[in-house]
């Protein structure tokens, strides 16, 4: 398993060491942008760590949020993309066509970068009906790291919140990780 963490505005700084990849978190909505975005990306690739963006996926106007997300999420061979799919701060969320329509729509933006659903367990086995990942499923749920208890393939696991967001992926080796990414 290699060990990663996701972070957002709320992480200004973070420790790079034994890090495989770093997820950002880049646009939220139509409108938010994370103010952290270019220094927590420069650090990841300082430390050599995979890349990830993600969106933080609101209901409507689900093609406009893909352009907001690809306009500001750097276009480059092995970073990867997700969306978050989950309830916002109004206690709403997107349906689950909109949130298979983002990530087709981001897939077909960028055809080049792998497109993954970040979702926690509950809105895996209760709210999703296409079970539609993109790519792959990167789920959340706090046991033990690598056991999300999902029968579902997955690709990443976040375990914890403590003391950020802390997650492992299911690949033997940086390098594969990487070649799955770019393929």
């Amino acid at each position: 398993m290699l060990h990663g963490v996701d972070v957002s505005s709320h992480q200004s700084s973070f420790d790079t060491d034994g890090l495989d990849f770093v997820f950002v978190k880049a646009t939220e909505g139509r409108s938010y942008v994370n103010p952290h975005l270019a220094e927590q990306v420069k650090r990841a690739r300082d430390a050599q760590c995979v890349v990830g963006f993600y969106h933080f996926l609101w209901p409507g106007d689900i093609n406009a949020q893909a352009d907001y997300f690809v306009s500001k999420a750097s276009e480059k061979a092995g970073d990867l993309l997700a969306v978050d799919w989950e309830q916002n701060g109004e206690g709403t969320s997107p349906s689950n066509a909109e949130k298979d329509s983002f990530i087709r729509e981001v897939k077909r933006l960028r055809p080049h970068n792998k497109v993954l659903l970040y979702c926690n367990r509950s809105f895996w086995l209760n709210h999703d009906t296409t079970s539609y990942a993109g790519d792959g499923l990167w789920i959340a749920d706090y046991v033990p790291q690598g056991k999300p208890r999902i029968e579902a393939s997955w690709r990443i696991h976040q375990y914890t919140d403590q003391p950020l967001d802390r997650d492992v992926a299911d690949f033997p080796s940086r390098a594969a990780l990487l070649a799955w990414a770019k393929g």
